[in-house]
């Protein structure tokens, strides 16, 4: 009798143990059925950039083609600071699998993201960074060098004494600072010639005011050097507006169907674009390797072109100027 009940309760132990490994692997065939959830935070979604509209397009159909779940969640304009934050905190609370962060300020989220840190999401940085590395991975222009190209050329349409303006989009952010810093190293020995740089806080309106102004302090003034779409068109319309195009060359980052109209118009002398619809699509596609454990590289450079009255109907840069007629800007 003791031989059976020892042959019994091996037979449960060891069934026991089978029913451990069976409903493990249940769990872990269930787990990995499951999309990847994302949620996008972006500065943005307000349809009046095209930069936002094409970067958020090409994460959505990243996240099509890789079959996870992509929820953006955006505040309505880019100076929502709180707004953004209070967003990041819903999203955290949501517990996803990733976060996909465009930050509006360079520090105002630091202590949601350790938070979401700390709870085992992954964070990616999408276009700009906060001043502590809380992320994963970065998926972004390269600022720096954007800058740098848009100063190298400027150099080359303006005298050694003009006078130079910026405007800017939001000062201290990373993607300002990083900018400013480029343009004036492409700019060289002519960076002195820099009188002001300003703020617009991102509003086309504010821009455009700030280049009036500008023009009207310094009657001299050259070039007007826009830091991102709304700087760049805003001083455009302004430049424009004051017939002053053949005296004032507008130069800057960002692009938009409304600033190709003021290149063909002559008003814009060149703009770097960012590949938005790449860095949107990147954003998601490296996230998901990432968190499938087939990506290491850290920092993921979307690139940017240089684009000018003179090349803006070659093929490729058709491509970044009209983002919506194609796929993915690769």
């Amino acid at each position: 009798m003791k031989k059976y009940k020892k042959w019994i309760a091996m037979g449960v132990i060891g069934f026991l143990i089978f029913l451990g490994f069976f409903t493990g692997y249940i769990l872990q065939k269930q787990k990995s059925s499951t999309p990847l959830s994302l949620i996008y935070i972006p500065k943005t979604e307000d349809g009046t950039s095209d930069f936002w509209s094409s970067l958020i397009s090409g994460a959505r159909m990243a996240a099509s083609e890789y079959g996870v779940q992509l929820k953006v969640m955006a505040p309505k304009n880019e100076q929502d600071v709180k707004g953004q934050v209070s967003l990041l905190k819903k999203a955290i609370e949501q517990n996803p699998d990733g976060i996909l962060f465009s930050t509006s300020s360079n520090s105002a989220a630091n202590k949601d993201l350790k938070k979401a840190k700390e709870k085992g999401i992954c964070i990616t940085y999408i276009d700009s960074c906060t001043t502590e590395e809380l992320q994963d991975l970065t998926v972004a222009t390269d600022n720096v060098e954007a800058g740098r190209r848009l100063g190298e050329y400027a150099r080359t349409i303006v005298g050694k004494d003009d006078k130079i303006a910026v405007i800017s989009h939001v000062k201290g952010v990373s993607t300002a600072v990083e900018r400013e810093q480029g343009f004036r190293e492409g700019l060289g020995d002519y960076e002195k010639n820099i009188v002001e740089v300003v703020y617009c806080n991102s509003l086309f309106d504010r821009s455009y005011n700030l280049a009036k102004e500008l023009m009207e302090k310094y009657p001299d003034l050259k070039m007007i050097a826009g830091m991102n779409e709304y700087s760049s068109v805003g001083a455009a319309r302004a430049v424009k507006e004051a017939e002053a195009k053949d005296r004032i060359a507008t130069v800057g980052i960002d692009s938009s169907q409304e600033a190709v109209q003021l290149m063909e118009q002559g008003v814009f002398k060149a703009f770097v674009v960012q590949k938005a619809f790449k860095m949107g699509y990147l954003g998601v596609k490296e996230t998901v390797l990432h968190l499938e454990g087939k990506k290491e590289e850290k920092n993921i450079d979307s690139g940017c072109e240089l684009i000018t009255p003179e090349n803006m109907y070659n093929s490729e840069m058709e491509k970044l100027l009209f983002p919506f007629n194609t796929k993915k800007n690769t």
